[in-house]
């Protein structure tokens, strides 16, 4: 495999690592903040194992770092880019939705 495309096997990877509603929303709460599993779970809901899941994966691939205090395990992003980047895809969706509307509205 070409240097060049190992760069997009990682990068594939983040993107699959974000590629599901829960870690999208794990994202935007977390924003700039440091907040426990328990934090987590009681904002999200669901199953404690599903949680435990995303937050594994997300881990695993560098878009959350975890550190644990007593009993507690807190999680924050490992990057301000990381939800810089979400908030970037949601405005793309946004621009898509009002495209969207506003070819539905010329069809109507």
């Amino acid at each position: 495999m070409r240097t060049q495309n190992k760069i997009y096997v990682l990068h594939a990877n983040i993107c699959k690592a974000l590629g599901h509603a829960v870690r999208i929303e794990i994202i935007d709460i977390l924003g700039n903040k440091e907040m426990t599993f328990g934090t987590l779970l009681e904002k999200i809901g669901g199953p404690k194992s599903n949680l435990s899941q995303h937050l594994t994966s997300m881990t695993t691939k560098g878009i959350l770092l975890q550190r644990k205090e007593g009993l507690n395990v807190y999680y924050k992003l490992s990057s301000k880019k990381v939800s810089f980047a979400c908030r970037t895809m949601r405005e793309v969706l946004m621009d898509n939705l009002k495209k969207q509307n506003k070819m539905i509205k010329n069809i109507i």
